[in-house]
């Protein structure tokens, strides 16, 4: 964990102070900034773990901060904000947020996402480098290929397939799919992840007689493969 750096992104000082505090305690590395222009330059020259983001703050808010990091880095980023209407939380979700968590929240709780996002990352660190079967997966520059065809995938279905790779023969509920690829805070209807199956399918399965993606009605779907 002593090597496991965070970055907060917060306007409010006392709420900074205090999420920081917590943080230290628990034997995270924090970093602070206090607007959205220098939060991004500390991303941009920095390597973050996780990075806690403010959506409103000073100059550049915090939608436009993520848009941005987004353009360079995967890093996790779980969105604060006293907003609490549902557009808001689509639309940091949307421009690639993680996660998402509405103040006030209880420290315990953020606690408790960090430490999720800790375990996605060991997971990811292990597996750079992902093939099943003829599908081959590059963490590292972002491709996909199958059969040597590379694959264009969208952020979500990337995200979507990269988490059913890593959890090959384990059937996978919409739920936990909501869980791992959307945030915890998702309040949309399941069913986005059969839409996100269908898309996946389109370009992953549609052209190939080996189909790899299976449904298990009523519970899920999973991948099959050595």
């Amino acid at each position: 964990m002593e090597d496991y750096k965070i970055l907060i992104i917060e306007d409010e000082k006392q709420m900074s102070m205090f999420v920081e505090m917590e943080l230290t305690h628990e034997g995270y590395k924090v970093a602070t900034a206090y607007d959205g222009s220098s939060g991004l330059e500390m991303t941009e020259e920095n390597d973050y773990d996780l990075i806690l983001l403010d959506i409103m703050l000073p100059g550049l808010n915090g939608i436009e901060v993520c848009r941005r990091i987004r353009q360079f880095s995967r890093v996790p980023i779980i969105m604060l904000t006293a907003k609490s209407d549902i557009p808001d939380r689509v639309l940091g979700l949307d421009v690639g947020a993680n996660d998402y968590l509405v103040k006030p929240f209880a420290i315990e709780e953020l606690l408790a996402r960090i430490r999720v996002h800790q375990r996605n990352k060991t997971d990811m660190n292990k597996l750079d480098y992902i093939k099943v079967k003829d599908v081959v997966m590059d963490n590292r520059t972002h491709q996909v290929w199958r059969n040597g065809r590379e694959i264009e995938l969208t952020k979500k279905e990337y995200d979507l397939l990269e988490r059913m790779l890593i959890n090959k023969n384990v059937v996978l509920t919409r739920e936990q799919l909501i869980e791992s690829v959307w945030g915890f805070d998702y309040e949309g209807d399941t069913n986005v992840v059969d839409v996100y199956v269908r898309y996946l399918r389109s370009k992953i399965d549609d052209k190939f007689e080996d189909k790899l993606v299976t449904t298990v009605r009523g519970v899920g779907y999973v991948i099959k493969g050595d």
